[in-house]
């Protein structure tokens, strides 16, 4: 099939990975969708069980290869491959093996793709996208992890459903480390056009107070160990929002989107490390990010988040 300009590259068939390819074929954003995994049955059953729908979405291939020179020709490559975070297991935890694993996987990858835009999604994401830029010595628009989208998202509807309006009029972003320390950035967030500390309720609905916002904030940072704990890992909502990072990069949207991209300036004190921040993600990969307004506390909350983050590079020796 010829697919100029619209192939996807997953690295990784297991649960998030076949998400993603699930997603970027329902959503019509890849004419071309590649798996890879040392598993060779399982990503060739794998491609063959999503090829048996095709039929269903817009038109396109996909195929499932061990070989890393299956990503050939990819416009964005993800990277889902790591260890499984096990329930009660932060996501810090998991970097050691997950950095090891990338140390060896990935060139052979950037070398089949050299012009890809590469998003990282393993977690713990932005530890792994620090020591992914290290391994390939990509720059930084062109290599950058998923970050804080999910975050935001499941900030979004959480204040979506306590407010009673519907996701889409929710506007707010989670910043920092995807993980603990994260923070929410309530200054700058609004609801249908009214900014989010200003908020009246409506009739019937609840007040937004500060104790509302910290159970908000609380029920974020957990949502994903109490999905682990139910059914074993999260994959649904990352799949869509891997696919929608695919879609503003294919698209050349100029989207902004929380991703995780290397700080390599002086950002409010902060440098030398991966985290997210409101940023504009087109064809180029990880562009400009937003001069967000933060108060002193989201400020203090974000360099926090970034210290926690350099302490595991450094622990890793990054």
């Amino acid at each position: 099939m010829d697919t100029p300009g619209r192939k996807i590259s997953i690295i990784g068939a297991g649960a998030v990975g076949t998400s993603i390819a699930y997603s970027a074929l329902i959503r019509g954003v890849a004419r071309s969708v590649a798996l890879m995994d040392i598993n060779e049955e399982k990503v060739v059953a794998e491609a063959l069980d999503l090829s048996h729908g095709l039929e269903f979405v817009p038109r396109a291939e996909v195929i499932g290869s061990p070989d890393p020179a299956v990503c050939a020709g990819s416009d964005v490559v993800i990277f889902t491959a790591g260890a499984k975070q096990k329930p009660g297991e932060t996501r810090l935890q998991l970097a050691e093996a997950t950095i090891n694993l990338v140390k060896k996987a990935l060139p052979p990858i950037v070398e089949a793709a050299p012009n890809a835009r590469f998003v990282m999604v393993t977690n713990p994401v932005d530890v792994i996208t620090y020591a992914a830029l290290k391994v390939t010595g990509l720059p930084g628009n062109q290599l950058f992890g998923s970050g804080t989208v999910l975050d935001s998202s499941r900030l979004r509807f959480l204040l979506s459903q306590h407010c009673g309006v519907a996701v889409q009029n929710v506007h707010a972003y989670i910043a920092g480390e995807h993980g603990d320390s994260e923070i929410p950035l309530w200054s700058s967030a609004t609801i249908g056009g009214v900014p989010l500390l200003d908020w009246v309720p409506l009739p019937g609905w609840p007040e937004l107070d500060a104790t509302s916002r910290a159970e908000i904030h609380k029920e974020v940072v957990q949502a994903a160990y109490r999905i682990i704990q139910g059914k074993g890992a999260t994959n649904y909502a990352i799949g869509l929002a891997s696919a929608r990072i695919a879609e503003a990069i294919l698209d050349n949207e100029h989207r902004v989107l929380p991703v995780s991209s290397l700080i390599d300036d002086d950002f409010h004190g902060i440098s030398d490390v991966c985290l997210s921040l409101p940023t504009v993600v087109d064809a180029h990969g990880a562009g400009e990010r937003l001069p967000i307004a933060m108060s002193s506390d989201e400020l203090g909350g974000l360099r926090a988040s970034a210290e926690t983050l350099k302490h595991m590079q450094d622990k890793f020796g990054l």
